[in-house]
C-alpha cells in the first residue's frame, strides 16, 4: 500500500468564537500530528487534484476558515496536504481501513504512475520516506505538467527530475511467464493478438476479450512457455501509444 506521509501541525487556532472539532483543538502548545493519505484511494487522489491548483493562500485561507492557523515553518506542499486530510475528515470520508483497488479510470497522471509504474512508486516512496516534500511537490507537478514544473524546479532539481524520468520509463519487472495486458485494438481480434505474441515466443495459455469499459481495446493474459519470452513482450509492447488516448500496459502476476 502506498502511503503518502506529512506533517500536521497546528500551530493555533482562528479567532475565539470559532467552532473547531475536538480532534482538532489546541491545548498548550503546537501539536504535530503524523498524517497518513493513502495516495492509491481514489478519494484521497480525487481531493488532492481538486487541491493542486490551489494557490498558497487560497489553501491557507480555507483552513482558516476550518479552526486551523498554518505554521510559518510549513511549505507549500504540507499545507496542501494538510487541507486534503482536513476536508477528507470533515467529510467523515477518511479514517476506516479498507482494501485497496485498483481505479477503472485514473483521475491524474500521479495517481496512473503510482499504480502503474513499478520503478516510479519505489522512487517516489523513497522520498516519501526521507520526508523531502519539495522533492515530492517537484515530481507531482512533473506529471502533471512537465513544461510548467521545469520551468520552476529545472535548475534546482534538475536531477532529481531526470530520475523521475528514468523511473517513469522503466520498464516494470518481470517475475512470471505469465503477463495481463490491456490496451491492443479490439479490431485486430482474438487471433491477431495471440499471434502477435506468439511472435515473441512459444504461448502456453493465451486468454483475451473486449475491454467492458472501453470496447475499442482488448484486455487479457498470456502465459509463456519461458520467462525470457514474457521480458521480451514487456519491453517491446509495455507503454507503446496505439493511438486511441490508451497505451499497451503489460505487467507480469
Amino acid at each position: 500500500m502506498v502511503r503518502l506521509s506529512s506533517l500536521f501541525v497546528v500551530a493555533s487556532l482562528a479567532v475565539s468564537h470559532a467552532w473547531v472539532p475536538a480532534a482538532l483543538v489546541l491545548r498548550t502548545k503546537a501539536t504535530a500530528l503524523k498524517m497518513a493519505l493513502d495516495y492509491n484511494d481514489p478519494l484521497v487522489a480525487q481531493e488532492f487534484n481538486n487541491v493542486q491548483p490551489m494557490t498558497f493562500e487560497e489553501v491557507e485561507e480555507e483552513l482558516l476558515e476550518k479552526g486551523i492557523r498554518v505554521s510559518q515553518a510549513m511549505n507549500e506542499m504540507d499545507v496542501k496536504l494538510m487541507l486534503v486530510e482536513v476536508r477528507l475528515r470533515f467529510s467523515g470520508k477518511l479514517g476506516g481501513t479498507t482494501e485497496k483497488k485498483r481505479p477503472e479510470k485514473f483521475s491524474s497522471k500521479f495517481e496512473e504512475a503510482m499504480w502503474t509504474k513499478p520503478a516510479f512508486a519505489e522512487f517516489y516512496n523513497g522520498l516519501k520516506a526521507k520526508d523531502d516534500h519539495n522533492a515530492m511537490n517537484a515530481v507531482t507537478e512533473y506529471l502533471t505538467n512537465p513544461d510548467l514544473a521545469l520551468q520552476r524546479y529545472g535548475k534546482d532539481y534538475k536531477g532529481l527530475l531526470r530520475k523521475c524520468e528514468a523511473a517513469l520509463n522503466a520498464p516494470p519487472p518481470v517475475n512470471s511467464p505469465t503477463i495481463v495486458f490491456s490496451g491492443f485494438p479490439a479490431n485486430m481480434g482474438e487471433a491477431a493478438c495471440r499471434m502477435t505474441l506468439e511472435s515473441l515466443g512459444a504461448v502456453a495459455d493465451f486468454e483475451c476479450a473486449v475491454d467492458e469499459d472501453f470496447p475499442m481495446i482488448l484486455k487479457g493474459k498470456v502465459t509463456f512457455e519461458d520467462i525470457e519470452s514474457a521480458k521480451k513482450a514487456v519491453a517491446q509492447y509495455n507503454g507503446m501509444n496505439m493511438g486511441m488516448g490508451t497505451s499497451l500496459e503489460l505487467m507480469s502476476v
